[in-house]
């Protein structure tokens, strides 16, 4: 293999993930390490006992994905890390090593905006986004449309007023007793119940902007006073109006844009429903559906890696410091 590659380092909550991937996002090696049986006790992410999971398991999958790619350090072009939004103990973890790393190897280090690596991940393994595209990203910790006129230009058409669409699903998914990660539990779930609870539908026609809020209390209060209530109709029923508000936001802004593709990206975007439904809304507005392969969809080393190749070709090279907030707009 003569093609140059970035390692892509990705640390920013509790998977550990590590990949080797090529300018035209060819993944050429790639280890996931995560931590469910670490957090599934406290029902969600410990920000400390994850930090301390990074600092074991980084350097081993570091070493595990450049043994699986047999490359020498030559076609290194550079090492890309994620430096944020996240929580600080586990970005301090990955920035540090690929710091580490980036000494040894002498090789330049690239802080990588996390949510542009989602963005990115549509693009993995022979993917196409057609320009302009609508974006939506629902994750755990962010749930927001942009506009993007290329691979570099992402303007925020509207964000989440208060949770994120993974942060309804887990309390949902606690509210049962699913456990955690809660999505695929309410999903797998909800595909066996009816949608026969009239959850609220928060801000479906107003605006491009969102909030979930009101639909997880929603959820709370029924669980409350119907506990006998069947756990499968509660999850499909949440889902149904998930998924109306995705829908129609994300038709509201195809309208309105005109973008040629609709790109659907994060960890919630692994949701068989969520894929369904948004092929449904880019065929009725004429627009192509560009979504990641599944198991790129959560967090992962590949998308750092590709995104990095954005940093390159522009000359960007972030301060290297971990920052826990950080905007879309932000490199």
């Amino acid at each position: 293999m003569s093609e140059q590659l970035i390692l892509g380092i990705e640390s920013s909550c509790d998977d550990t993930a590590v990949a080797l991937v090529s300018e035209t996002g060819d993944v050429i090696s790639a280890a996931t390490q995560n931590q469910v049986r670490i957090h599934e006790e406290w029902g969600g992410v410990f920000p400390e006992l994850a930090s301390r999971a990074h600092a074991a398991e980084i350097i081993p999958t570091i070493k595990a994905v450049m043994a699986q790619a047999n490359v020498s350090l030559d076609l290194i072009r550079a090492i890309a890390v994620t430096r944020g939004p996240g929580l600080i103990g586990p970005l301090m973890v990955g920035v540090n090593s690929a710091a580490g790393l980036g000494m040894a190897w002498g090789k330049p280090v690239i802080g990588v905006n996390h949510l542009r690596g989602h963005l990115r991940s549509a693009a993995l393994e022979g993917g196409n986004v057609k320009y302009p595209a609508l974006v939506l990203l629902v994750s755990g910790g962010h749930t927001l449309l942009a506009l993007m006129t290329n691979s570099d230009d992402v303007k925020i058409l509207g964000a989440s007023r208060d949770d994120s669409v993974g942060e309804a699903y887990d309390k949902t998914a606690r509210l049962l007793g699913l456990g955690f990660p809660g999505g695929p539990e309410i999903d797998k779930l909800a595909k066996l119940g009816r949608p026969n609870i009239e959850f609220p539908r928060p801000m479906l026609r107003e605006g491009l902007e969102f909030s979930f809020s009101g639909l997880k209390a929603a959820v709370a209060r029924y669980v409350e006073r119907y506990p006998d209530s069947e756990s499968k109709d509660v999850a499909a029923s949440f889902v149904a109006s998930v998924l109306d508000v995705l829908a129609s936001k994300c038709a509201m802004a195809l309208k309105e844009t005109k973008a040629s593709s609709l790109v659907v990206v994060g960890g919630v975007a692994a949701s068989p429903q969520v894929r369904h439904r948004m092929e449904e809304v880019a065929v009725s507005a004429g627009a192509e559906l560009s979504l990641p392969p599944l198991k790129w969809s959560t967090d992962n080393g590949a998308m750092i890696a590709l995104a990095g190749w954005d940093y390159v070709r522009s000359g960007r090279y972030p301060l290297l410091r971990p920052v826990a907030r950080l905007s879309i707009q932000d490199f």
